[in-house]
């Protein structure tokens, strides 16, 4: 543990010499590292989905560099340090979990909700009031449904989310024939968050199974276009139905 206590205090004099002395880390903001944060947890994202440990641990690395480079930056401005950071995450865990920490005895569902309500307790307006405007709309509807859920407010069983989500297909297919663009929009709105809603029931992470998916359709029509080309094919003389065998080709490739 002492190693490891060392090694980030180490890191953090590398990041504060860098602050220094490296023309690019000294005119960086709290600004203009936000962005680059963002890239880094869509990296360890996918590293995670992947299931590449090496690239988890580099990934993470990089995500504590900026966690320690945002304290650094804040403690020039004397608002708080990386200490006060740690601190603060303590404080925070321990009152948040009164079961481990107190004398509550709470199960799974109860963890969840007595958590929103401290939050609420501790000065935040609404239970959504955590959720960040910000946030991609796939994410922030599984965000949103569960945290609503966790005070509650859900269905009794994925069964009646499988039916809401029926339902909303069909009023989407009523907006169709209606052919009103602004309502086709919010029926195709409705569906989607539906179908959020029941990858939550299924414990199925809505984001990491459409970045599965994305993966897996990338790398099937990468190599169809091999294939395509290996066969003197360009996809302006292919017609669809030769495009369509390639493709079952791919599918049924291991």
């Amino acid at each position: 543990m002492t190693k490891k206590n060392n090694s980030v205090n180490k890191l953090i004099s590398i990041m504060c010499l860098l602050r220094k002395k490296c023309p690019w880390d000294k005119k960086q903001t709290l600004d203009s590292l936000i962005s680059l944060t963002i890239e880094e947890v869509y990296e360890l994202q996918d590293s995670v989905i992947k299931k590449k440990y090496n690239d988890i641990k580099n990934e993470l690395g990089d995500i504590l560099m900026h966690i320690i480079f945002y304290c650094i930056i804040c403690e020039e401005e004397k608002k708080f340090d990386f200490s006060d950071v740690v601190i603060s995450v303590i404080n925070k865990l321990v009152y948040r979990h009164p079961h481990v920490f107190g004398d509550k005895d709470f199960d799974e569902s109860e963890v969840k909700k007595n958590w929103e309500l401290l939050k609420i307790k501790d000065g935040e307006k609404s239970v959504l009031s955590g959720v960040p405007s910000n946030l991609s709309a796939l994410i922030k509807s599984f965000r949103i449904q569960e945290k609503v859920s966790n005070v509650g407010f859900e269905f009794d069983n994925k069964l009646d989310v499988l039916s809401k989500l029926k339902e909303e297909i069909i009023e989407l297919e009523e907006a169709l024939k209606m052919n009103n663009k602004d309502n086709i929009e919010l029926e195709l709105g409705d569906v989607l968050f539906s179908l959020v809603n029941y990858s939550r029931y299924i414990k199925v992470d809505p984001e990491s199974a459409l970045q599965k998916t994305n993966n897996k359709f990338i790398s099937r029509f990468k190599n169809m276009e091999k294939d395509l080309y290996k066969d003197g094919l360009s996809f302006e003389e292919a017609k669809k139905q030769d495009l369509n065998n390639y493709w079952e080709k791919q599918k049924i490739k291991k």
